[in-house]
């Protein structure tokens, strides 16, 4: 068992959200034939996500975590796999820190809390090239946002604002857009 399958593991028994395996499967398929050099992702978790995307590319990654914990464990996460010196590890609030980025990504993988995802999508597109993708993930977040059953009060702030944002990102006439039910329902979407 290599290191990462190791960290799916502890991070399944301590409950760290990671990426679904068919979500990784995802990234990792559109790394290859996608290439992207410049990544951005939001929601670096333990370095799990970051680490396959940049495995499957000779991109570089801009990562961002709220967590300080979370964010300790990363590094330790890319230093193990070899991968320190294509990685910008950010400890902060990522509403906070992507107003204070410049530059374009090939590829921004939005993996932050859910419920921000319209709050950071106009932002992120600006940092997007031309012909470059936004991958948000959990957009389904458990069939809650495009099932009918009633959602608990804990929740409905959230899932009212995933609708918003595939509705909004379903109306932009300045991207395409694909939803895969896969990995808790992935939204692919090209900045034209």
């Amino acid at each position: 068992m290599d290191y990462l399958d190791k960290l799916r593991e502890i991070s399944i028994q301590n409950y760290t959200p990671i990426v679904k395996d068919d979500g990784r499967d995802f990234l990792i398929e559109f790394c290859k034939n996608n290439k992207p050099k410049n990544i951005l992702e939001i929601g670096t978790a333990v370095g799990y996500s970051g680490s396959f995307m940049l495995m499957n590319c000779d991109g570089y990654l801009t990562t961002i975590e709220i967590n300080e914990k979370s964010y300790e464990f990363a590094k330790q996460t890319f230093e193990k796999m070899g991968l320190t010196n294509r990685v910008n590890c950010i400890l902060g609030d990522a509403k906070n820190v992507i107003e204070q980025l410049d530059g374009e990504y090939d590829l921004i993988f939005l993996d932050g809390p859910k419920g921000q995802y319209l709050a950071y999508y106009e932002r992120l597109k600006k940092l997007l090239k031309s012909g470059g993708y936004i991958i948000a993930d959990n957009v389904y977040f458990h069939g809650l946002v495009n099932g009918q059953e009633f959602v608990k009060h804990k929740l409905r702030t959230l899932v009212v604002n995933l609708r918003k944002f595939i509705e909004y990102v379903k109306n932009d006439k300045e991207v395409e857009c694909q939803f895969f039910d896969i990995a808790d329902g992935i939204a692919l979407i090209k900045k034209l």
